[in-house]
């Protein structure tokens, strides 16, 4: 079980390798969420919720300190960018040319690049007792890709939800993909896997990938696939389906299609060990699920344990994968005067019967 304790509102976490600080600010009051939130990558580092069972506990995953989180190279918890998920060779289209961004991921882009928005160092521009809003500018080249993009990312609790909103603007023409990179475990963190816990996902069609992650073309129905989610199932059988698309992901590491448009609900996660359910409410039109795959035991968490394979289950709104090679997708195109918005809720309420 976790305590919130004494609340400090803003602390000195550690410090980068070249002396800079990174901040620890923290929003919301019991008995309702509390957010611990890094600078480091605009990270959520701890949240915790009383569940179903009247126990207080912290429902993420998170690493330690600035060296264990630097070194990870799990994103735990961060805000992606510029492009969360994949392109395929890290070269794309754009504006009539090609753009060549790297490949540090099995040939392709992954996640922005290895020096993501995720292990910035982002700017506080507010802080009050319910909300945080943090900014970073991302030059132009940044890994690779073009136009200067102003970003920001606002943290807010409002009653028994956690609302993340991420808004880019640019000076040229660009591709924005956001997302935050959260991995939830409500049986708490550290408490081993979240093979227990029963996911549910609002959708129809997933994306099927190739063995480095990029779509082999459309989308396909989940009916009559370990990806049919659209009834509560547990994650251990699952993840553990001899199908090949799981096999090769080892577990679930794919893209759904969510039914409908604007906020809605696209995702729901349960423990019935510790009777606690949360919603993922988004605006984007696909979820990327991930079941902590290739997380090995090599970091230490928050709470001492190491991470191992399923200890965690990212589930991660954004734009299709690999959407700069698939103009009938959603475009991540974004032009000057044009503002990026991606917003997304975890609302924690109590589980269905």
């Amino acid at each position: 079980m976790d305590e919130d304790g004494p609340v400090t509102r803003d602390r000195v976490f550690g410090r980068l390798p070249d002396g800079r600080d990174v901040r620890l600010l923290t929003i919301g009051a019991e008995p309702g969420p509390v957010v611990e939130v890094l600078t480091l990558g605009a990270t959520v580092h701890r949240l915790l919720v009383t569940g179903g069972d009247d126990q207080r506990r912290n429902v993420v995953l998170g690493h330690p300190d600035v060296d264990e989180r630097l070194a990870s190279g799990d994103y735990v918890g961060g805000t992606i960018g510029r492009y969360a998920n994949r392109i395929a060779g890290g070269r794309f289209p754009l504006a009539g040319r090609e753009v060549e961004v790297g490949a540090h991921d099995r040939g392709n882009s992954l996640h922005g690049g290895p020096d993501g928005f995720d292990v910035r160092l982002w700017d506080v521009v507010s802080h009050t007792a319910d909300e945080v809003v943090l900014s970073m500018v991302s030059p132009d080249g940044d890994q690779g890709f073009p136009g200067e993009v102003a970003v920001t990312t606002t943290y807010r609790v409002v009653g028994d939800a956690v609302t993340v909103t991420m808004e880019a603007n640019t000076d040229a023409t660009t591709v924005v993909n956001l997302t935050n990179h959260a991995y939830l475990n409500l049986d708490g963190e550290g408490a081993g896997t979240v093979d227990d816990h029963e996911l549910l996902v609002e959708a129809d069609e997933f994306t099927p990938v190739d063995a480095t992650g990029i779509p082999t073309g459309g989308h396909e129905p989940v009916s009559g696939t370990p990806f049919d989610l659209r009834e509560p199932r547990l994650l251990g059988p699952v993840v553990r389906a001899e199908h090949p698309q799981v096999v090769d992901a080892r577990g679930i590491d794919h893209d759904y299609v969510v039914r409908g448009t604007g906020l809605r609900r696209a995702a729901a996660l349960t423990s019935r060990r510790t009777a606690t359910s949360v919603e993922l409410w988004t605006d984007q039109p696909g979820l990327q699920v991930y079941t902590g795959n290739f997380l090995d035991g090599t970091r230490r968490g928050t709470g001492g344990r190491r991470y191992r394979q399923g200890d965690g289950i990212a589930l991660e709104p954004q734009l299709h994968p690999d959407s700069p090679h698939h103009p009938e997708w959603p475009s991540a195109t974004l032009e000057p005067g044009e503002t990026y918005r991606a917003a997304l809720e975890w609302r924690f309420v109590a589980p269905r019967n």
